[in-house]
């Protein structure tokens, strides 16, 4: 299985109980909040019952966390899978490089890439998705450099402090 979930410089692997103080960072980062569509701070308690939630199968709980790691083992982010629709055949994606030193090497197009082969293969599904913010263009770029295309717009979709914004729907076809 390790094989389906790693592609060029990344490993994807599953939330371990270790991961707890990984998670508090990533997940109350507020400078990501948006993104996220996070407005609330996690817990710790909160994320350890996350965790346990995490070790169950994605056919029940209808998403799934992956770490995204290093060759040398390094945690630089996660990946998500969401919305999993067996019989649609279909999950969104989300996903996460968290520090800044880390983004712009690649680390999250072999996600994608790795993500995209368990997803085809292991789940069989025929398509993910992504929601991407219009003004999110590491986002666009990561996508559509990844195979996903841009099949529409939600029209003042997300609302922030400065106003509203538009978020684009981008799609990849599997196999």
């Amino acid at each position: 299985m390790k094989e389906k979930l790693s592609f060029g410089k990344v490993i994807l692997r599953p939330l371990e109980p270790e991961d707890i103080d990984l998670l508090y960072q990533w997940e109350n980062n507020t400078e990501i909040w948006e993104v996220s569509n996070t407005k609330t701070p996690f817990s710790k308690h909160i994320l350890a019952q996350y965790l346990l939630e995490s070790a169950k199968d994605i056919y029940e709980t209808k998403q799934l966390r992956l770490v995204i790691e290093t060759a040398d083992k390094k945690p630089v982010g996660a990946v998500d899978l969401f919305d999993f629709e067996p019989f649609h055949m279909r999950a969104g994606v989300g996903i996460l490089i968290h520090k800044n030193e880390d983004r712009k090497k690649g680390y999250a197009s072999d996600a994608l890439n790795a993500l995209s082969g368990y997803s085809f293969e292991i789940l069989g599904l025929k398509q993910l998705y992504a929601n991407i913010s219009s003004d999110n263009w590491g986002s666009i770029q990561l996508f559509e450099k990844s195979g996903f295309t841009r099949s529409g717009t939600k029209k003042d979709w997300i609302k922030t402090f400065s106003g509203w914004k538009d978020e684009l729907f981008y799609q990849k076809f599997l196999g």
